[in-house]
């Protein structure tokens, strides 16, 4: 197996795995949600974490614009103790060599610098998010930009597509929060505290809207797939997505795009969110088995207290039950699932879940 740099029509270079002409994929991956949109993968060897935002930075610190969150009063760093101590549940710094991040609000993308400074692992994601991290002093080279139409080889038998999407919200309630924006220089660090400010008119904008990863995997006892995205909004999924005068495409049409390329008519999972008005446009042209409801838990509680509410959706479960897609209903942060050729079952995850203190009958707080 070797690895070699693919360039792509944007203009992007990505590292790609080129597998031996024959050679099968793993037989299953494991999920784990780690709060908020963050979920770890373990396929094979590959150990991918998407998002990863640990730190919690406190409410009161934004304000402005439609959502509120549009400034804050000063600048934050990493919370890397709480990232170290997660990453020692996972397993160590060996226990995550990529990252991915879906866009780059600070809900998203604010620790992916520190995940990588701690395991040296590379970075998939915005422009945005790229300058995010060099801005804390990560080589260039550790982070690919991804626009959206990508394939990259992961390993044998894994290919990851990236399609380009939305964010949240409707342009004329919250324009700073949803509308399409990437920085266009790496932001500087404030001289008082070296921190970032995290409003998403600041530092942290989306990053040109979103970046959702179609993963297929051709594996011993056949093929299986899963999609990952981690906002969006039914206002404009079918509105193509212009960022400096380039074209990206519509949302809804980009998906289509990516199954079409991979010769699927449906997906095994969909982990995502947006709730029914979402879930409407997207269920017919993913057709998924099950369906693992992410970013529903809010964003100001500490990791280490666990899952502030239980999940609920009435409506969207009811269109769920209604077209056969199983809900995976999650409980506390640390679930664990195993997606395969079969389907996905639930696994137990104790000796995580017991260094938070999340005891593997500990009922949600309700």
């Amino acid at each position: 197996m070797k690895t070699v740099i693919k360039r792509f029509a944007a203009g992007l270079v990505a590292l790609c795995v080129i597998a031996p002409v024959g050679a099968a994929g793993p037989s299953y991956v494991d999920m784990t949600w780690l709060s908020i949109a963050n979920v770890y993968y373990e396929i094979g060897s590959l150990r991918i974490l998407a998002d990863g935002y640990i730190t919690r930075l406190p409410q009161s610190a934004f304000s402005g614009g439609g959502g509120g969150m549009a400034s804050t009063r000063q600048a934050f760093k990493p919370d890397v103790d709480a990232v170290r101590r997660v990453l020692a549940a996972l397993g160590g710094p060996s226990s995550v060599n990529l990252l991915l991040t879906g866009h780059s609000h600070f809900d998203h993308s604010f620790d992916t610098a520190t995940w990588s400074q701690l395991t040296g692992a590379r970075i998939v994601g915005s422009k945005t998010t790229c300058f995010q991290a060099m801005a804390e002093s990560l080589p260039a080279d550790r982070c690919t930009a991804v626009y959206g139409g990508e394939k990259i080889s992961l390993a044998e038998g894994v290919t990851m597509r990236v399609v380009r999407w939305n964010h949240s919200g409707d342009p004329a309630t919250n324009p700073e929060q949803h509308n399409p924006v990437e920085l266009d220089a790496a932001p500087r660090l404030d001289p008082q505290t070296g921190g970032l400010r995290a409003g998403v008119a600041e530092d942290f904008p989306n990053g040109g809207g979103a970046r959702a990863f179609l993963f297929v995997v051709d594996g011993p006892d056949g093929r299986f797939s899963w999609f990952y995205q981690n906002s969006a909004s039914p206002v404009d999924l079918h509105v193509p997505i212009v960022v400096g005068g380039t074209d990206y495409g519509a949302p809804i049409e980009n998906l289509r795009a990516a199954l079409r390329a991979e010769g699927l008519e449906s997906v095994d999972l969909w982990i995502g969110t947006g709730g029914l008005p979402l879930a409407q446009l997207v269920l017919p042209v993913i057709k998924p088995k099950a369906y693992l409801p992410i970013h529903w838990d809010g964003l100001w509680s500490a990791f280490q207290a666990g899952v502030p509410r239980p999940y609920s959706d009435a409506a969207l479960e009811g269109l769920l039950a209604k077209t056969g897609v199983a809900l995976l209903k999650p409980g506390q942060y640390l679930d664990k699932w195993r997606l395969d050729r079969t389907g996905v079952r639930p696994l137990p995850n104790d000796v995580a879940k017991q260094a938070f203190g999340f005891s593997k009958d500990q009922p949600v707080p309700r």
